[in-house]
């Protein structure tokens, strides 16, 4: 189908695809928007399955509908007067910034340049045009290198003294023009084309291919956006920016996407056209300067802000160009903004009566949470910065510094923090984005490509940072008399636009007022309990700031990894016999009961889930590997007496416990089934602590959890064990405290014979990070290390497994293991803690099998809170 903007807005959203759509309602809204075309997405479906090529029936449609754009503008495409350029833009139904591909200018050609030159008087705008309508053409249509292309214009530029084409004057532009006509001959691409419709075949059919380029892939997966979602194209009367010194192109949000304050957002450029905003290259001006030299046109700006935040109800970026004093609006879209933004906005327009409290939930995108947290400038300390940006998105980050995509991606493969360091950043960038904790750029602002992807990403970004001169080829950096080379470690401050030297100390941000009234509104919302998961008393407090309705899972094994600690748990391990081991134990019992003491007085009252030690013995000695160098290098320096025989000991030990494959060895239950003074020593430390804050007036409730259960008799013995301590304990204390017992279910036995675990237990709790290991068969670690990025590639898995429940295999088994046991005890409590419970598709899945709560990290609360709201209200939505 291929629609007028006139006629769009009766059409099916989905077929306009967000551009197309925007553009309808601005036509609809009575808007300044220059006429045009969509050819809807379910067209791009024919065109691949055509080879790419436009079948005969759309390119008529194509042909009949340019020609009511010419009835409209009065003007002829590639006519020898009034010429009529176009724009040829790519959308989609998903939010793809930067994505998909754009050419201008098209329809230009040598007679054309000339009657542009002639009918306004200004021959350098014309061949600006041209200019740069061919480097479009060559890089897209072409797929010329980018970097062939810059070099083409590079000795006019070097020889006027300049850095950019913007800065030439008529004579030179017209000799970059040659150069780049040059160069396309020499490419062995193929030419450029006279005839204005074949211009415009070829651009249409280049944009579409931009659907499956490498960029717009990457982007697609990382934001998990289905490959059917399809792209529309928009065909589009040109509008010229850069015609004179009263046009200009610029980009303005209703609000501001970094804080959410009400007040406009966004920078132009005088005698530019768009995509000089996007790249960064020049630098922009404020929307305050608009206002000062173009009054009218702001005006008009600001009304037409207002009027289309209205209509959509929510925060719109409006790209806008100005032609000789008169404004047109090109694109309109839901404004990407930072989560901290994104929650004020809410917040502040369900106060405005604009939309509901549930509306604003539904705003909030729980994936972008996390960065409400993220970690800022301690600005209790002094530090003085290098240098100085554009605040472009906030947050700080700290990393080694990497000047290419290729050098991000590799750092992040192997777990190190990264500083991608641009001149400026391109669409192609997007990977290296993704890879990188924070993004620093010489050039650009608010609104550039790097400001705007970082911003969606929830990464902190500086941008236009003229300070630093950066020289991708040497792979370093300059600023003043400092060289920062790749490797070096730098702090990016996004919130302040500072660069430091170095690492320097950050503090975690707190929980605005705003969002604190977002999260009260979840809890009226929301159906299931959240809990966190908690290694510490110190995470206990943490989670219950966070809004915890309890402790789903106390990794107890964690608490030995403390300086002080390790020491006692290594001499228990290396002890001979029961009688030494329990010495040692006696002295952690004694440590570990002071943790449960201080947790449950953070929790006053909460349930705490206790997973007893799940963990090898072998992880609290030092590695193999290292005690072997240790052991050979002093044999080789001749060493004797009680330093070697130690070590000596040592290794003896360390070779006695190692296992083939340590996670399915001697961990979990058979841990303490196989040393039960291990589950004794736990088990008298959570009770004797329970009973001392009873004892003191405060309320305790604990849980106790099994781990790596897969038989019902491993239960059967130590639920023995349990009560049988647990009376002993409040027999001496003499204090009844309520407690309840359950498994932890992570190995596909345990959900298969749930129904006879459930008659032993009061919960079952589902351990989703190894449930999830145990079912594919794969090794976390070395799946994500070597295989499971080209499995998500070649669409092998949909989703990365480990960050996203798997609903067929591991979902099938939490399901039939709720079911079954549910069976048995009609109030079985069902929860998760494994890495999946602050997730939404997690979420709402353990919704449909009536989970009873999540349990995450305590900084993913929020996020859970938020996701258990949104499921309920999405669920309301579906049924309406």
């Amino acid at each position: 189908m291929i629609v007028n903007f006139n006629q769009a807005a009766d059409v099916e959203r989905t077929l306009l695809g967000l551009k197309g759509t925007g553009l309808a309602d601005m036509v609809s809204l009575g808007l300044s928007v220059p006429p045009g075309f969509i050819i809807t997405t379910d067209v791009s479906g024919r065109v691949h399955d055509n080879g790419g090529i436009m079948p005969d029936d759309v390119w008529q449609g194509v042909l009949d509908a340019l020609k009511q754009v010419e009835q409209q503008t009065g003007r002829t495409f590639g006519g020898a007067q009034s010429p009529l350029l176009l724009s040829v833009r790519s959308g989609s139904n998903v939010l793809m910034p930067g994505m998909m591909d754009t050419i201008l200018n098209i329809g230009i050609s040598d007679s054309v340049v000339e009657t542009l030159a002639r009918d306004t008087g200004n021959t350098r705008y014309a061949y600006d045009c041209y200019r740069r309508f061919l480097q479009f053409y060559a890089e897209i249509v072409l797929q010329i290198d980018k970097r062939t292309i810059q070099a083409a214009s590079r000795g006019v530029l070097n020889s006027a003294n300049v850095e950019y084409e913007d800065e030439l004057d008529e004579a030179r532009m017209k000799e970059v023009v040659d150069a780049l006509k040059k160069m396309v001959e020499e490419s062995g691409r193929g030419g450029i084309p006279e005839a204005p419709l074949d211009q415009l075949r070829a651009a249409v059919r280049a944009v579409y291919a931009s659907w499956n380029n490498p960029r717009a892939i990457t982007y697609r997966r990382l934001y998990r956006i289905a490959m059917e979602h399809g792209a529309s194209i928009t065909i589009q009367a040109m509008v010229y920016g850069n015609l004179n010194e009263n046009s200009a192109t610029g980009m303005m949000n209703t609000r501001d996407p970094t804080t959410g304050e009400k007040t406009l957002y966004g920078e132009f450029i005088s005698q530019a056209q768009g995509e000089d905003v996007l790249s960064g290259r020049l630098a922009p001006l404020s929307l305050k300067q608009l206002g000062e030299t173009m009054p009218v046109v702001f005006d008009q700006l600001k009304k037409a802000g207002r009027m289309l935040e209205e209509h959509y109800r929510d925060v719109q970026e409006i790209e806008f160009t100005v032609q000789d004093n008169e404004l047109f609006l090109l694109q309109t879209r839901k404004s990407p903004r930072t989560a901290r933004a994104a929650i004020k906005i809410a917040v502040d327009m369900a106060r405005e009566d604009l939309i509901s409290r549930e509306q604003a939930l539904m705003m909030v995108n729980t994936e972008t949470l996390n960065q409400i947290l993220h970690q800022n400038i301690d600005s209790n300390v002094a530090v003085k910065s290098v240098a100085r940006g554009v605040p472009a998105s906030p947050g700080a980050a700290c990393g080694s510094v990497v000047f290419d995509i290729e050098s991000a991606e590799r750092s992040a493969e192997m777990k190190q923090q990264v500083i991608l360091v641009r001149p400026e950043t391109t669409t192609e960038d997007v990977r290296g984005l993704a890879a990188a904790v924070g993004v620093l750029t010489r050039r650009g602002g608010r609104t550039s490509h790097a400001a705007v992807v970082a911003r969606g990403m929830g990464k902190p970004c500086v941008a236009g940072c003229e300070a630093i001169i950066v020289n991708t080829e040497a792979r370093e950096f300059t600023v003043g008399d400092v060289t920062v080379r790749e490797g070096d470690i730098i702090t990016i401050d996004g919130s302040s636009g500072r660069v430091f030297l170095g690492k320097v100390p950050m503090r975690r941000s707190q929980l605005t007022d705003e969002f604190r009234e977002l999260l009260a509104w979840c809890d009226q919302v929301r159906a299931m309990g959240v809990r966190a998961n908690t290694d510490s008393p110190e995470d206990a407090k943490l989670a219950m700031e966070f809004g915890a309705e309890g402790i789903g899972l106390c990794r107890t094994e964690q608490m030995f990894q403390t300086a002080d600690r390790l020491p006692v748990m290594r001499a228990m391990i290396m002890s001979h016999t029961e009688r030494e081991r329990r010495e040692h134990l006696k002295e952690l019992s004694a440590m570990q009961q002071q943790d449960f003491i201080d947790i449950f007085n953070a929790m006053q009252g909460r349930p705490v889930t206790f997973r007893l030690l799940d963990a090898p013995l072998h992880e609290f000695l030092i590695p193999l590997d290292t005690l072997l160098m240790e052991v050979a290098l002093l044999r080789a320096q001749g060493a004797r007496g009680r330093e070697m025989e130690a070590k000596e000991e040592l290794l003896s030990k360390v070779l006695q416990l190692k296992e083939t494959n340590p996670m399915m060895g001697l961990r979990g239950c058979r841990l303490g089934i196989l040393f039960p003074e291990i589950n004794e020593m736990q088990l008298n430390a959570i009770f004797e602590a329970a009973c001392n804050v009873a004892r003191n007036g405060g309320e305790v409730n604990p849980e106790i959890m099994i781990p790596l259960v897969g038989h019902v008799n491993e239960l059967k013995l130590l639920r023995g064990q349990v009560d049988t301590i647990a009376a002993k304990v409040m027999e001496r204390y003499r204090v009844e405290i309520p407690y309840k017992f359950g498994a932890l279910i992570e190995i596909p036995r345990a959900a298969l014979t749930a129904a006879k675990l459930a008659d032993i237990c009061d919960f079952f709790s589902f351990g989703t990070n190894d449930l999830t290991q145990t079912t594919f068969g794969f090794s976390r670690d070395d799946a994500e290390r070597k295989f499971l990025l080209h499995y998500l590639d070649q669409g092998i898995l949909n989703n990365n497994p480990f960050e996203t429940i798997d609903v067929e295999g591991v979902g099938r088994l939490m399901a039939i293991a709720g079911h079954d046991g549910r069976q048995v005890k009609e109030d079985l409590v069902l929860g998760i803690c494994g890495e999946h419970g602050g997730e939404l598709e997690t979420i709402r899945f353990c919704q449909s099998l009536a989970v009873n709560y999540v349990s995450c990290s305590a900084f993913q609360v929020p996020i859970a809170r938020l996701a258990a709201a949104q499921v309920v209200i999405a669920q309301k939505l579906k049924s309406q």
